[in-house]
């Protein structure tokens, strides 16, 4: 992705992780189902599409229009995703399909590092993805386009089930079911780079007394990336009783300059 796209992506990739950064393995799951079923209506309506990413139309409007298509048909968890997304700026008509489609692979990532299995998660996809790519009959069954996706979930089933943990065997089902033009071999190796991405990302746990702007947002994560020497993301919480300033956890490791912590500090002082 590119330009307004890529912008957009990132914005909505934040924003999601701050939806879920204290959600249980089993939100995230059901935001993943939901998410990838939103992927699969976008690619069967062209005009729909085209729709949500018009740039002469109000993002309110189109958020709005997502809200009456996907009410009572997602969980609300997915219906503000998406309705987020149509109010963002996209390059192409595509381009929301594919950013909704990482998400939706995302949320699989979350609930695997929730539920205590991301390595086995990122090993799982990749050793699939060689296995597939070894068997000739297995990988012709599994492209062929006149075999419909439900027989192939029931292959997929057949193969994996009770062997994997629920996250790798959804995603291995939707990169059968949904190749958005690409070979199962390319869709499983881009989820497990997805994944490695997520492992290596540091998470910082900020809390504020009102949300950060995007500049301060900007300064924040480019001095941790100083500390750090790799990128964090920030999932911001808004306290109104930090009373100032903002708390930073990475880790184990808290870096706290809020009011209440220096007027602790002080007292503390003032006591000895």
């Amino acid at each position: 992705m590119q330009g307004a796209s890529r912008d957009s992506l990132a914005a909505a990739q934040r924003r999601l992780e701050e939806r879920l950064h204290q959600a249980d393995g089993t939100r995230a799951g059901a935001l993943a189902t939901d998410l990838a079923a939103v992927v699969r209506l976008l690619d069967r309506e062209i005009s729909l599409r085209r729709i949500l990413t018009d740039p002469a139309a109000a993002g309110d409007r189109k958020a709005d229009l997502v809200r009456s298509l996907l009410a009572g048909k997602v969980s609300d968890d997915a219906v503000d995703v998406v309705a987020d997304a149509a109010a963002s700026p996209w390059s192409r008509p595509r381009d929301i399909a594919d950013a909704l489609e990482r998400l939706s692979v995302l949320c699989s990532v979350i609930e695997a590092d929730r539920d205590g299995y991301l390595d086995d998660l990122e090993d799982a996809l990749f050793r699939f993805s060689r296995v597939v790519g070894g068997d000739p009959q297995l990988r012709g069954v599994l492209a062929d386009p006149t075999v419909p996706a439900e027989r192939k979930s029931e292959l997929i089933g057949l193969l994996l089930a009770g062997k994997v943990a629920t996250a790798t065997l959804r995603l291995v089902e939707q990169a059968v079911a949904q190749p958005r033009g690409r070979t199962l071999e390319v869709a499983l190796d881009e989820y497990a780079e997805l994944a490695a991405a997520y492992r290596r990302q540091l998470i910082a746990l900020v809390r504020a007394a009102q949300p950060l702007t995007d500049p301060q947002r900007q300064r924040l994560a480019a001095r941790l990336r100083q500390i750090y020497g790799r990128d964090v993301q920030l999932n911001v919480v808004v306290d109104a009783g930090v009373m100032g300033g903002i708390s930073v956890q990475v880790g184990d490791e808290v870096v706290d300059g809020t009011i209440i912590a220096r007027l602790d500090e002080a007292k503390r002082r003032l006591a000895s």
